[in-house]
């Protein structure tokens, strides 16, 4: 759906962006990660043809974007990261532009629609320039949605919203990806990130760190699994087998609660709790704590300023 090879971009000798290869399947939501001033938005402008690359390739939908650009378009939904609207016009007025640009089927039908999905039919006639940065936002949600494109492109797309906010945006992306549609989302709310998206990437320095789905991207920057049981009872037997298993790095307790460190590429569980049973213990529960998205995010681009460092005290 999205391919890049090679994609570069340059401004006065600055690379924002440095040979990029990305690649979104379709049918996926694909997060773009990286810190401020990483190429993110660089690489979103190129991807929508606003800025042409000092060299490599785009293809959408398996075509050149330079070759097949107002095709591509049309297929396309669009929402960044700061709205600009015209603010002598209401939401109503705002959308039925867009779907008279985008010669939208039964307009009036799809624009109730829509603002259904974003909450904001009790709004739709006062004017943009009352709109607080949230419901600005949930419109230009709202005019994605209008024409039905295949491939939504989201810079921040909860940005400046309330937890309920947070939680309409997330469902519409979802909803949109049940329907077959491709998502790329740019963000740096990671906790919805790692709750909606398949794989991600990461870029930092205009380069790529790493593109994956979420367990093997976790496992890339840690080697170990930290598990959580709560015991009707701890007995010194309950921890001396759990240390002698081979996935074991280290057994504590708290009391009737141990923590177990394994290593990470299998689910030791159900190991750990027949072990637990053969030495006359029952286990309440048991939680397996995985890094989060954000602590792998933080190491990753963490490792890659060191790297930077080193190589620039080399030079």
């Amino acid at each position: 759906m999205i391919q890049t090879v090679g994609l570069t971009k340059k401004f006065d000798g600055l690379t924002a962006v440095d040979n990029l290869n990305i690649h979104v399947e379709k049918g996926e939501i694909y997060g773009f990660l990286g810190p401020n001033g990483a190429g993110k938005t660089t690489t979103i402008m190129m991807l929508l043809g606003m800025e042409r690359p000092t060299a490599g390739e785009i293809k959408l939908f398996g075509k050149d974007l330079a070759q097949n650009y107002f095709e591509i378009k049309r297929r396309v939904g669009v929402l960044s990261e700061f709205q600009y609207l015209y603010e002598d016009m209401t939401a109503r007025e705002y959308l039925r532009f867009f779907a008279d640009l985008y010669e939208v089927e039964n307009p009036e039908k799809k624009i109730n629609e829509v603002l259904g999905r974003i909450d904001l039919v009790d709004r739709q006639n006062e004017l943009l320039s009352g709109y607080s940065k949230g419901m600005r936002q949930k419109l230009g949600m709202a005019r994605v949605l209008l024409h039905e494109p295949d491939l939504l492109i989201l810079d921040e797309p909860q940005s400046s919203l309330d937890p309920y906010g947070i939680k309409e945006i997330r469902d519409i992306i979802m909803e949109e990806n049940r329907k077959g549609k491709t998502l790329f989302i740019s963000s740096h709310i990671l906790s919805e990130i790692e709750r909606t998206c398949h794989r991600v990437g990461i870029i930092h320095h205009g380069k790529l760190l790493a593109e994956d789905d979420m367990t093997h991207l976790k496992q890339q920057v840690t080697d170990e699994m930290e598990i959580v049981v709560e015991l009707e009872a701890y007995t010194d037997a309950i921890g001396e087998s759990l240390r002698e298993l081979e996935f074991v790095s280290s057994v504590t307790n708290e009391g009737s609660q141990l923590t177990i460190k394994t290593s990470v590429g299998e689910d030791h569980r159900s190991r750990i709790s027949r072990v637990i049973s053969n030495n006359g213990g029952v286990v309440l529960s048991m939680v397996a704590k995985e890094i989060s998205l954000e602590e792998a995010f933080v190491i990753i681009t963490e490792q890659n300023l060191s790297l930077l460092t080193k190589e620039g005290q080399a030079s």
